[in-house]
């Protein structure tokens, strides 16, 4: 199998984490000017993924039967493209599962085959914004910045209770610096349109728009 693969470093590091089969062929770049030629790839993941008319237009030129795009907010419905959409978010691409979405049986099949190849197993889940563990996580991190804003306790405390109390890999605040407070607002923001109970804290939506 041909992949090729439009990330940065860490991305392509998490993503290569477990083991994939060395028989697959990777193509690694990090914008898309840097293909020199063009030639057919059977798989195209693209966790750098804007919805731009451009982008979209230039995923389809690549001629991959299947493309998987890092769109943790925007639902497929809304990109509308023959995409698979997945959960590319940093720190949850070294998890054995990775959360996808698609109503479209063939490529669902197709995507189990790669993500296999990567050493994963697929579990698929609702077309909405935010999946499932993105939402959990970026709620737990509204309420870390809500729970510094009350002057409660301090960032390391919180983050040192959540990892000794929880057993989470880190603490909230370590944890949204490492998806990016950006990507963590722009979905409360999104999920708070709808409900309330994910309204972004005004504490984290000054810290991540500054």
């Amino acid at each position: 199998m041909t992949l090729l693969l439009l990330a940065n470093e860490e991305q392509k590091d998490e993503l290569l984490s477990r083991a994939p089969d060395k028989a697959m062929q990777l193509t690694w770049i990090t914008k898309p000017e840097d293909i020199v030629t063009v030639q057919p790839f059977d798989a195209c993941v693209d966790l750098l993924y804007e919805s731009t008319r451009e982008r979209n237009s230039w995923l389809h030129n690549i001629g991959s039967p299947l493309i998987l795009v890092n769109s943790v907010i925007e639902p497929l419905h809304h990109i509308q493209q023959p995409f698979i959409r997945i959960n590319g978010w940093s720190t949850f691409l070294r998890r054995p599962i990775l959360e996808a979405a698609s109503a479209d049986a063939l490529l669902r099949e197709k995507a189990e085959g790669l993500s296999a190849r990567l050493g994963r197993r697929i579990e698929w889940v609702a077309d909405i914004p935010g999946f499932i563990t993105p939402r959990v996580v970026a709620s737990i991190i509204n309420e870390a910045f809500f729970t510094l804003q009350e002057n409660v306790s301090t960032r390391v405390d919180i983050d040192t209770a959540m990892k000794l109390g929880t057993n989470y890999p880190f603490g909230p605040f370590e944890w949204g610096e490492k998806i990016g407070l950006r990507n963590i607002y722009s979905l409360l923001d999104t999920l708070g349109q709808k409900q309330n109970r994910y309204l972004p804290a005004p504490l984290l939506r000054q810290t991540a728009l500054a």
